[in-house]
């Protein structure tokens, strides 16, 4: 049996569970945009918030990887090396959980790592949602505190924006997270840049290929563009919160192992 067969006869058994989380997860996503239960959220202290969903474990994990300079690099990512046959898959960590969980669980049976780059407020509704990327082997990063249009926000503004977020990585996993990518534009401006750095990230993250997963043109469409366009070394944008993200992963990833493509983290594809 080949690698793609049993990873078939794997989500073929997961398929039902996937299903069942989707269905009441899906329908009331709206992407980065925030739910009125969102917004509330964002203005709740940790101590505001359910003792269970805060709560920690007896013996606290270690803290997650921080951000670091990677030698040779531009200060703003775009893509890795085209000589290795790794890709970056990144997803915009907001929306519904379920999404969430399913693109994660799917990635792990695929064998895959994935870099989440998370809004803060959505970890204020979900905190338990970082420990989960990260003991899944996967990158977490910092998408901003509101998901607003960093690029066009005053410079304190802009940087509260940044060190928010940061601030939520910190309280939940002890480090502000392995990178940053500005919020609601593909490409950082100088300033964005310069505060990034103020705040402890030495690069920006943007992408290469734009899956456009958040224009919910379906399924097929959001494998179609994917590995119409993904090359050697590529950083993949797509997002947690749209379910048609959720059903390309499969295929996705199928045609990726075909083509001798692995995806890891966007450190592992510096490094």
């Amino acid at each position: 049996m080949t690698s793609i067969d049993r990873r078939r006869a794997l989500r073929a058994g997961a398929g039902a569970a996937m299903a069942g989380a989707l269905a009441t997860g899906c329908a009331a996503d709206a992407g980065p945009d925030r739910t009125a239960q969102d917004r509330a959220a964002q203005d709740r202290t940790p101590q505001d918030r359910p003792a269970s969903a805060a709560s920690p474990s007896a013996a606290p994990p270690r803290p997650a990887p921080a951000a670091r300079r990677f030698p040779g690099q531009p200060v703003e990512i775009t893509h890795g090396p085209r000589d290795r046959d790794r890709v970056a898959l990144t997803f915009h960590g907001a929306g519904d959980p379920a999404t969430a969980r399913a693109v994660l669980a799917e990635a792990e049976r695929a064998g895959a790592k994935i870099t989440v780059l998370a809004v803060g407020s959505w970890l204020d509704s979900h905190p338990d949602l970082a420990r989960r990327v990260l003991d899944g082997g996967h990158d977490l990063g910092n998408h901003t505190q509101r998901h607003l249009s960093v690029t066009e926000l005053p410079e304190a503004e802009a940087y509260a924006e940044i060190t928010g977020c940061a601030d939520r990585l910190r309280r939940l996993t002890g480090s502000i997270g392995t990178w940053f990518r500005p919020s609601r534009t593909q490409y950082s401006t100088p300033l964005v840049t310069r505060l990034a750095r103020r705040a402890g990230y030495p690069h920006v993250l943007s992408y290469d290929l734009d899956s456009l997963d958040f224009t919910s043109p379906g399924a097929t469409a959001v494998t179609r563009t994917v590995t119409g366009l993904i090359q050697r070394g590529s950083v993949v944008s797509l997002h947690f919160g749209y379910a048609d993200t959720v059903a390309a992963l499969p295929a996705l990833l199928d045609d990726l192992d075909r083509r001798g493509l692995r995806a890891v983290t966007t450190t592992e594809l510096l490094s």
